[in-house]
């Protein structure tokens, strides 16, 4: 959302521009595999479960080293990954993507510049199965019904007095993960990641925006 110039009685300033992220596929993959064939990844700051459970693949169906090398790069591979869901969109990259031939290095090279790091980059497609499709048609189906119908129900835009305060600090992307509870930490130097539940709630959006500060 950006004005080219003030609005008289628009409390949103017109120079601002907040992008929201709620549906970041390659946190998406991480979660949904993490919980789905039951892995326990260890390290520090890792996000909840997720808010709607998956079902659960079948342990025995990969080897038990391949499910060790999955729990040992999970952690690793998430923060790589959440890293660069808080950067701004490659306009370049994606400029550039079009020109490029099928196939060719230098699209590769395009491609990941605007995908960031993947599950299916780093470990290959046996760990997504259609169980993970159906997990993200239901998730899309969700999240749409839950959308806010008008621009002034938007999280934002109820928080705008403490969301305001943010982006003068330096927030840019918010970037939503559909995981239990409250968990909200900054990402980079102008994102924010939380829980779906903490940008709903008002109070505790609130509270996190009055936080946020820069890693």
């Amino acid at each position: 959302m950006r004005a080219a110039a003030p609005i008289p009685g628009e409390s949103w300033p017109h120079e601002m521009v907040i992008a929201v992220e709620d549906s970041p596929h390659a946190l998406l993959e991480l979660l949904w595999v993490r919980e789905a064939w039951q892995l326990s990844p260890e390290g520090g700051d890792l996000p909840p479960l997720l808010d709607r459970t998956p079902e659960l693949e079948e342990r025995t169906a990969v080897t038990v080293e391949e499910r060790a090398s999955w729990t040992r790069g999970w952690p690793l591979l998430w923060r790589s990954a959440l890293a660069f869901a808080g950067k701004e969109f490659d306009q370049e990259a994606a400029a550039l993507l079009p020109r490029t031939v099928d196939a060719s290095a230098e699209r590769a090279r395009l491609i990941a510049r605007l995908t960031g790091p993947r599950w299916l980059d780093r470990f290959g497609p046996r760990a997504l199965t259609a169980s993970f499709l159906r997990w993200q048609e239901r998730e899309r189906t969700v999240l749409g019904l839950r959308r806010p119908l008008s621009l002034d129900d938007t999280p934002e835009r109820r928080s705008l007095d403490a969301l305001v305060p943010a982006w003068r600090r330096g927030l840019r992307t918010v970037v939503v993960v559909p995981c239990r509870g409250a968990f909200a930490r900054p990402v980079g130097a102008s994102a924010l990641v939380l829980t779906e539940r903490d940008r709903r709630d008002e109070r505790r959006f609130t509270e996190v925006l009055q936080g946020y500060r820069t890693e």
